[in-house]
């Protein structure tokens, strides 16, 4: 039933948290002119919970919905991203309560930065560079939840590979590392030069400077 999951649910300790079933964000991803990725934030209204901060477009997760469904539903009436233009790449359970809340960040990315377009939960939508994220100030439950998800670049070198920019192409821009975290892929271009890894950080849980090789098969799985 659409609507079903508004409400909130009553921890023991006397805390509440907004989705009768859960929650549900979408961190969206599109790729930026030079390298790198910006991601879609969130200007929550003055009026709304934590009014004033950055987060994701996100809400309650509905009775019938998996989380999702949730996210991208939430995206669309909020920000007004078309589902279609949208390519889930992985999802982790960013917060959790003693009611058996949970709120899931779905990460997800698009071809483009896309047009959006705000409702009345949003004072402002924006395309952010992934390393000036932290400079806002954020949601307390994102800004917890973002060095996990943050995505350092990395290029892959597809020097030899038949066909390559078909493959290129086809590739995912964002890669589930799964207990590393996740990737953001460069694809090599006229902007970009191939590198097998142009920067790597500790987001992923390795040193500043790393280096990380991918293999194709690890990247289209």
């Amino acid at each position: 039933m659409r609507g079903d999951g508004d409400g909130f649910l009553e921890s023991p300790d006397g805390t509440r948290q907004w989705g009768l079933f859960g929650a549900a964000g979408l961190l969206l991803r599109a790729p930026r002119p030079g390298g790198g990725a910006v991601v879609l934030l969130q200007h929550r209204a003055p009026w709304s919970h934590q009014g004033g901060t950055w987060a994701l477009p996100g809400g309650a997760r509905d009775s019938h919905e998996t989380s999702v469904h949730a996210a991208v539903r939430e995206a669309q009436e909020e920000a007004g991203i078309a589902p279609a233009a949208v390519r889930v790449r992985g999802s982790r359970v960013t917060s959790t309560a003693a009611s058996g809340w949970t709120y899931t960040t779905v990460v997800a990315d698009a071809p483009e930065t896309l047009a959006t377009t705000a409702n009345r939960e949003s004072a402002e939508l924006a395309w952010v560079p992934e390393e000036e994220v932290d400079e806002r100030p954020l949601h307390p439950g994102f800004a917890a939840a973002w060095p996990g998800l943050r995505a350092p670049s990395a290029r892959l070198d597809l020097a030899g590979v038949a066909d390559a920019a078909a493959v290129a192409a086809a590739l995912p821009r964002t890669v589930d590392l799964a207990d590393r975290g996740f990737v953001w892929l460069d694809a090599p271009g006229p902007e970009i030069p191939t590198a097998r890894i142009a920067r790597h950080d500790n987001g992923c849980g390795a040193p500043a400077g790393a280096l990380l090789v991918l293999t194709l098969d690890q990247v289209l799985s």
